[in-house]
C-alpha cells in the first residue's frame, strides 16, 4: 500500500510539470499568434496566466519551472526589451513570485478546508457509527430495560430491551409521563416525583421496587436512575436502566431459607461437621464441633484442620492430604475410621470420623462428620465387664451343678491315700524288715492318689478362677482334653462312652483358654444329662477345618435331641430344654465363642441325638493371613 502511495505521488509529481510545461508552451503560441496586434506589448500578461494556472492545479514546484521557461520564451523570441537583467524581466520576476505565493496560499487554504471537510465527514461517519452500535448494543441488552425521560418525567428514547420487559412499543410510550409504569398504590404516594426529585437531589441512585407491564401484571424491578447534565449543568433529562429481579429474588429467598433450614439441622444434629478445604484449612464448623471440640466457629474457621488432632496426626496430616490429591488412593475418604481427637482444654478422645469429598467450580473440600466415642467404649467396656462376670458366674453355676460329682471324684483320692498312709503306719509299727518293699509301694500310690487330687483341685481353680479375658495361641488338643478331664468327671459311672476325633493336622486357635474350655465344659455335660436316660451314651467330640481361616468343633450326643419349638430359639437367654434351668448355658455359649470371633448353632443328628458344632479361629499361617 504505501509503494502504490509512492507512484502515486511520483505521478502527479511529473503530471503538475508536464502541465507547467503544457500551459507555457500554450501561452508563447497564443502570445506568438497576437503578436501582429500587439507589436512588442503585453507578453508577460499570456506568461503569468500561464504561471498562475500551474500554481493552481500543479503546486509551486510546476508554477516555479513555468516561470523559468516563461523567461526562457521571452529571450528566445526576443520579447524583452533589455537583457537577461532588464526592469521587465524583473518586473516579471516579482509578479511571478506574488502570483506563486498568493495561487500556493490559495491552494493550501483550500487544502485545508477540504482536509478539514473530510475529518469532519469522517467524524460523522463514526459518530453515526457509534451511534449505530450504541443503538444496536441497548437494543441487544437481553433483560434490560434502557430508556430516556426529559426533565418533566416523559420519555424520549424507549430502547427495544424496554419494549421486551414491559411490553409497550416506543410508539406508545414517547411522550408519555414515567408514572405509567408505576401500580397505582405507588402513584397514589407520589412515587414517580419523589424519584424525580430524588434523582435531580442526588444525581443518581438505585432501588428494587415493583413494576407494571402493559398487560397489568407486577414484578420486582432493579432501578437505576440517573440524572443527565449539558456542559453548562443545565438538566437535559434522565436515564433510567432497569432489570427485572422478580426470580432472582425469589431464588434468594429460597436459597437462604434452604441454608438456613440447613443451618438449623446442623446445630441440632449430635455428630459435630468441619469442612476444610484441599490445603486443609477449615471453612465450617458446626455447632455439634464447637461442643465437642471447646472452640467457636470464628476461632477456628481459616486455621489448620491440624489443631483437632493430637500427634503425631497432628503432624502428618497436610503430608496425608497431598498423598490423595497426588495419587487419588482412598484411605478414610468415604469410609468411616475410628481415630483420635484433641480438645481445647488437651483432653484426647476417641471418636469415629467418616469423611465425604465434593467438587464445586473446580474447588475440592472435604466434610468430616465426627462423632464421639468416649461414653460407647465406657459402656462398651462396662458391658464386657458385665459379660465376663456373668460368664465366671455361669462357671461357679457349672460347678455348683457338679459339686457331687466333684466331692465323689476327690473322696476316692483322698480315701485311698489315707488307706495307704495307715497300711505303712502299721507296717512301720511292726518294724519288720520284709516290709520295705510293700511300705515303699504304699506310700508311692500314696504319693499318686495326692497328685491325682491335687490335679483336680488344680483344674478347678483353674476354671472358676475371675481372670482377665486374654486371647492366646492355643493347642485345640489340649484344651479338649483339659476340659473333657473336668466334665466328663462321673460319666464313666453313668455309662457314658466318650471319644475323641480330633484334627491331627489342625491344632493352634486363637481364643482364650478358660472361656473356650467353658463352652466345651458345658456343652459336654448338657451332652451327658441329655443321655441320662437313654440306652445308647456315646459322647463324639470332634474337629475338622472349615472355610475361610475357621476350624468346626463338634460336640454331638446319641440323646432324644431338640424339640423343633425350643430349637429356633435354643440360644437366647432364659430358653432351657431342663425343668429346673435357667436357660443361660448356651446363651452364655453363643456370646463366648462370638466375642472369640467363631459362630455357634445346632443340627439335629440323622438317627437322633444333637450335634453343637462352633468355629474358632485358626492360627497357623493361612489362619492368620
Amino acid at each position: 500500500m504505501n509503494l502504490r502511495r509512492f507512484l502515486l505521488g511520483i505521478d502527479r509529481t511529473w503530471a503538475g510539470y508536464v502541465l507547467a510545461v503544457i500551459a507555457v508552451c500554450i501561452a508563447a503560441l497564443v502570445r506568438f499568434s497576437f503578436e501582429p496586434w500587439l507589436s512588442g506589448r503585453g507578453y508577460l500578461l499570456f506568461f503569468i496566466v500561464a504561471i498562475l494556472f500551474a500554481a493552481v492545479f500543479a503546486g509551486r514546484g510546476p508554477a516555479i519551472l513555468a516561470a523559468v521557461l516563461a523567461m526562457a520564451a521571452i529571450r528566445i523570441f526576443g520579447w524583452s526589451l533589455g537583457g537577461w537583467w532588464s526592469a521587465d524581466l524583473f518586473a516579471f520576476v516579482i509578479a511571478a513570485g506574488i502570483v506563486i505565493w498568493i495561487a500556493g496560499y490559495v491552494t493550501s487554504l483550500r487544502r485545508r478546508s477540504e482536509e478539514s471537510e473530510q475529518r469532519a465527514e469522517r467524524r460523522a461517519r463514526r459518530a453515526d457509527d457509534l451511534a449505530e452500535e450504541l443503538n444496536l448494543l441497548i437494543d441487544g441488552a437481553a433483560g434490560y430495560a434502557i430508556y430516556m425521560l426529559d426533565p418533566q418525567g416523559n420519555v424520549t428514547i424507549w430502547n427495544k430491551g424496554a419494549e421486551r420487559l414491559k411490553g409497550w412499543s416506543e410508539s406508545e410510550v414517547v411522550g408519555q409521563h414515567c408514572a405509567l409504569f408505576y401500580p397505582q398504590a405507588a402513584v397514589a404516594r407520589g412515587k414517580p416525583l419523589h424519584d424525580l426529585e430524588r434523582a435531580r437531589r442526588e444525581g443518581r441512585f438505585e432501588e428494587e421496587e415493583w413494576r407494571l407491564r402493559k398487560n397489568g401484571s407486577e414484578f420486582l424491578a432493579h432501578v437505576t436512575m440517573t440524572a443527565l447534565y449539558d456542559r453548562n449543568g443545565k438538566l437535559k433529562g434522565f436515564g433510567k436502566v432497569i432489570r427485572d429481579v422478580t426470580e432472582e429474588r425469589a431464588t434468594e429467598r429460597k436459597l437462604g431459607a434452604s441454608a438456613s433450614h440447613f443451618r438449623s439441622i446442623l446445630a441440632t444434629v449430635p455428630d459435630a461437621m468441619v469442612v476444610i478445604d484441599e490445603a486443609g484449612k477449615m471453612l465450617s464448623f458446626s455447632k455439634a464441633a464447637e461442643r465437642l471440640f471447646g472452640y467457636t466457629e470464628a476461632e477456628v474457621v481459616g486455621s489448620n484442620v491440624s489443631c483437632l488432632m493430637p500427634s503425631p496426626d497432628r503432624d502428618l496430616h497436610d503430608s496425608y492430604l497431598r498423598r490423595y490429591l497426588e495419587t487419588g488412593e482412598r484411605r478414610i475418604i468415604g469410609t468411616g475410621r475410628v481415630v483420635t481427637g484433641l480438645k481445647r482444654d488437651g483432653t484426647v478422645f476417641p471418636m469415629e470420623l467418616a469423611v465425604g469429598e465434593a467438587v464445586s467450580d473446580g474447588d475440592r473440600v472435604f466434610t468430616g462428620f465426627v462423632r464421639d466415642l468416649t461414653q460407647k467404649q465406657a459402656a462398651e467396656q462396662r458391658m464386657d465387664e458385665l459379660r465376663s462376670d456373668l460368664v465366671h458366674a455361669a462357671r461357679i453355676s457349672a460347678m455348683g451343678t457338679m459339686a457331687s460329682t466333684l466331692a465323689h471324684e476327690l473322696n476316692q483320692p483322698i480315701t485311698a491315700v489315707a488307706n495307704f498312709v495307715s497300711g505303712v503306719r502299721n507296717l512301720l509299727a511292726d518294724n519288720s524288715p520284709g516290709d520295705r518293699a510293700m511300705i515303699d509301694e504304699g506310700l508311692a500310690e500314696a504319693y499318686d492318689e495326692a497328685l491325682r487330687a491335687g490335679g483336680i483341685v488344680r483344674r478347678l481353680r483353674e476354671f472358676v478362677a475371675r481372670g482377665d479375658a486374654e486371647k492366646s495361641v492355643e493347642d485345640l488338643h489340649d484344651l479338649v482334653d483339659g476340659a473333657s478331664k473336668l466334665a466328663l468327671i462321673g460319666a464313666r459311672e453313668k455309662g457314658v462312652e466318650a471319644r475323641f476325633q480330633l484334627d491331627p493336622d489342625a491344632r493352634d486357635v486363637l481364643v482364650d483358654k478358660i472361656q473356650i474350655q467353658q463352652v466345651l465344659i458345658n456343652l459336654m455335660r448338657n451332652a451327658i444329662e441329655a443321655m441320662a436316660r437313654c440306652p445308647t451314651r456315646l459322647l463324639t467330640v470332634s474337629s475338622i477345618p472349615a472355610e475361610d481361616g475357621f476350624l468346626r468343633v463338634t460336640v454331638a450326643d446319641t440323646g432324644p435331641g431338640v424339640a423343633p419349638d425350643i430349637a429356633d430359639n435354643l440360644f437366647r437367654a432364659f430358653n432351657s430344654t431342663k425343668s429346673g434351668g435357667l436357660g443361660l448355658g448356651l446363651s452364655i455359649c453363643r456370646t463366648i465363642v462370638e466375642a472369640n470371633g467363631g459362630r455357634i448353632w445346632m443340627e439335629s443328628g440323622p438317627e437322633g441325638g444333637a450335634s453343637f458344632h462352633f468355629t474358632l479361629v485358626r492360627a497357623d499361617l493361612d489362619g492368620l493371613e
